[in-house]
């Protein structure tokens, strides 16, 4: 997609203001710089202590799609739920990571007196992420990420079956199993041992939390199948979308799932790939 010089700029942070405040202020000053008005919601507006009057701060900003571009100052969670609001809107998220791994981000904290006018001036490129459609019993959703479905703490452990394109694959007693998109699959997937899909595949895997089960194995759903998942058990289950508690499975009940090719737009620094990130992200971890 093509990328266009900031004017507006939507700012959204994690919950620790302190740890943000440095990078806040570079971010403040590339934008006053480049005239570029950055735009902080009702809730960061308060955290920030921001005030009307303020270089290139537009204060209490109802967030819009009408913005070019939404920095994140975050972690993966953050990340997610910018990544979530501008869904389909084709607003790239450009995310400093101030987070544990920061998977989704764009740069770390010591890069942003660089990177902060680079995204301002739309140098970067763009990767749109797939997500994953989800009927609900609440409703219809969409996971960046992943879905994870959870036996309830002190109950029984669930007993989940699973089918592809209307035919049953499989029935596991487990804890819970993942639905994960290539972008999800370095998280909660990857810790179940699931497969790591590079961004780019096309397609959804499936892996389970725990298994009672020594042939219980993770799959790879092509794009174009439905995955259905039933609560088998006695006892409901939970369900988290990217991390959100969203409710319950009860007994008998099914989520179906669908593969959606296009869905967020994430900036990335040029020359960069998943590989690269994939090494420097999960290497700095195992050093």
């Amino acid at each position: 997609m093509t990328v266009t010089r900031a004017r507006t700029v939507t700012v959204l942070t994690h919950q620790r203001p302190s740890q943000t405040a440095a990078a806040l202020e570079r971010l403040r000053e590339a934008a006053a710089r480049a005239g570029v008005e950055l735009r902080f919601d009702p809730e960061e507006t308060r955290k920030h202590d921001l005030h009307v009057g303020e270089d290139a701060v537009r204060c209490d900003a109802p967030l819009s799609d009408d913005v070019e571009l939404c920095i994140v100052l975050g972690g993966d969670g953050t990340i997610l739920r910018a990544l979530r609001r501008y869904a389909g809107t084709s607003v790239p998220v450009f995310a400093v990571n101030f987070g544990e791994v920061g998977f989704l981000a764009t740069i770390d904290p010591d890069e942003v007196t660089d990177g902060f006018d680079r995204a301002l001036s739309g140098d970067f490129e763009v990767l749109t992420l797939p997500a994953i459609a989800l009927d609900l019993p609440q409703g219809p959703s969409a996971a960046i990420n992943d879905l994870s479905i959870n036996r309830k703490i002190g109950h029984r452990v669930a007993q989940l079956s699973y089918g592809v394109a209307g035919e049953e694959v499989g029935r596991v007693r487990c804890d819970g199993l993942v639905i994960a998109t290539p972008a999800g699959s370095t998280g909660y997937n990857l810790a179940n041992g699931g497969p790591v899909l590079a961004w780019g595949v096309e397609g959804y895997v499936v892996s389970f939390i725990a298994p009672h089960s020594l042939t219980a194995r993770a799959l790879v759903v092509a794009p174009d199948d439905e995955l259905a998942v039933h609560n088998r058990g006695r006892d409901a289950v939970d369900v988290t979308v990217d991390g959100r508690p969203v409710g319950e499975l009860a007994p008998g009940g099914v989520i179906t799932t669908r593969f959606l090719r296009a869905a967020a737009d994430l900036a990335q620094v040029p020359g960069s790939s998943f590989y690269r990130r994939l090494r420097e992200k999960f290497g700095r971890l195992a050093s």
